[in-house]
């Protein structure tokens, strides 16, 4: 099974083919642990469906699902084009790519969203996407931890978002970690509903 397979769901949420294709690329080069660590080792920043086995790639479609259902609606999708929509999906799919670095360190890397922008940005060339949806990708990625920029010893790591793309791509991600907002998954890992 190809990585990229964990994520057939959120790749048919996506309506450009170039990007679905950029979307497979990006997932298949995100390291092994990714797709089977907790998004959480203390449990205290995400709800329960995120903890244990797993956690982390049903964080991360949780987001993608939220992504999706917020974009689906005409008062709020309307206001992006499909390549955007695609695009926040996408790097909502992969902004805790290198949650913990790359090679695997034991515990969460603060700067993890700046490493996988960057990681994006260096294999640009292996994406059917043009360079500047790929600074899109990163600009969303680097910003996706919201107000939180600042690193265990209160020095500011990351940038804040500016942009309505950056926002609600943070937005999403933010709702996905919320204790109070519980999905339910079937025993794929995919989003039920």
């Amino acid at each position: 099974m190809e990585k990229f397979e964990y994520f057939n769901n959120e790749i048919n949420y996506l309506v450009n083919d170039d990007i679905k294709e950029s979307m497979k690329v990006m997932l298949n080069m995100l390291p092994d642990y990714f797709f089977h660590v907790a998004a959480s080792s203390t449990g205290k920043y995400h709800p329960s469906y995120a903890l244990g086995e797993g956690g982390l790639l049903r964080h991360t479609k949780a987001a993608c699902k939220i992504a999706y259902e917020l974009l689906s609606n005409p008062a709020i999708g309307d206001k992006y084009t499909s390549r955007e929509k695609d695009l926040m999906i996408m790097a909502l799919a992969l902004h805790d790519g290198l949650k913990l670095g790359n090679p695997e360190e034991k515990y969460t890397r603060f700067d993890h969203p700046i490493l996988m922008g960057k990681y994006i940005l260096d294999n640009k060339d292996k994406l059917s996407i043009n360079d500047d949806e790929c600074m899109f990708l990163n600009d969303c990625i680097k910003t996706h931890m919201g107000v939180w920029i600042k690193d265990y010893n209160g020095n500011e790591i990351l940038e804040k978002p500016k942009t309505k793309y950056q926002n609600f791509v943070h937005m999403c991600d933010y709702l996905a970690s919320r204790k109070s907002i519980l999905l339910d998954f079937d025993s794929n890992n995919n989003v039920e509903g």
